[in-house]
């Protein structure tokens, strides 16, 4: 008999926005794997019973701990315990999440995958920013701001965005320069309205609003976690800003 994994999302920071699955889960978890931009929030409603493992990288860091959050996930499900992968946001979205859930079949270990509140849409909620309005833009996608390192052809085709679509770009903060070219290599206007936002859905929530040619400059001094939006719906953000 062996245990079981849980794939779950915490959501974007706020701990009010996790969901309650995801804190009945954390309450019965003989074990709880979080990542890094879990909040200490959300930390704390982990049982002291519960072993608490910290299995997060900076960005920059090397990508190998992967692997031992592999191992630490199928050793404590062959020990027959409840382990839960908390990860930030949701854990599809970017999260590795089916990257982990492969692993875990192909090793015969049960997982459950739970949705959390992605940042993709929540983070730019809070700053004021609808991804669609009726009127101005009927869709959206979600871009990685980081690919993996060492990929060999890019996936992302820049052509495909001189549409009115808004753009949501996570983990975007330090390509912020190069998603800018791109875009304008693509055929969008220099003055298109960009935002950036910091610590979305937290106490220390900033905002920065821009074009793609000055965006750069404007937010230099944010720090990560940050999410980038490209699209006319950032006008928007003057007469919906609620959170601030």
């Amino acid at each position: 008999m062996t245990g079981k994994v849980y794939l779950v999302g915490a959501g974007p920071g706020d701990s009010k926005l996790i969901t309650l699955r995801a804190v009945e889960l954390i309450q019965k978890a003989d074990v709880v794997l979080y990542d890094r931009l879990v909040s200490k929030k959300i930390i704390s409603m982990i049982p002291k019973r519960t072993k608490s493992i910290y299995v997060g990288r900076a960005v920059g860091d090397d990508t190998k701990h992967q692997d031992g959050t592999n191992d630490l996930m199928v050793k404590y499900a062959k020990l027959n315990k409840i382990v839960v992968r908390l990860k930030g946001g949701d854990p599809i979205i970017f999260g590795r999440g089916g990257e982990e859930a492969l692993y875990l079949k192909d090793r015969d270990v049960k997982f459950d995958i739970v949705p959390g509140i992605t940042s993709a849409i929540s983070v730019p909620a809070y700053a004021g920013i609808p991804v669609t309005q009726r009127g101005i833009v009927s869709s959206f996608r979600v871009i990685t701001g980081h690919e993996a390192p060492g990929k060999a052809v890019s996936q992302i085709d820049w052509n495909s965005f001189n549409t009115d679509e808004t753009l949501v770009f996570l983990m975007g903060l330090h390509n912020l320069g190069r998603i800018s070219s791109k875009l304008m290599e693509a055929g969008k206007r220099k003055d298109y309205p960009v935002a950036v936002i910091s610590q979305g859905t937290t106490p220390t929530q900033k905002v920065v609003i821009g074009t793609l040619e000055n965006i750069k400059e404007k937010a230099k001094d944010l720090e990560t976690p940050a999410l980038i939006v490209v699209g006319e719906v950032v006008n928007l953000r003057d007469e919906l800003k609620w959170f601030d």
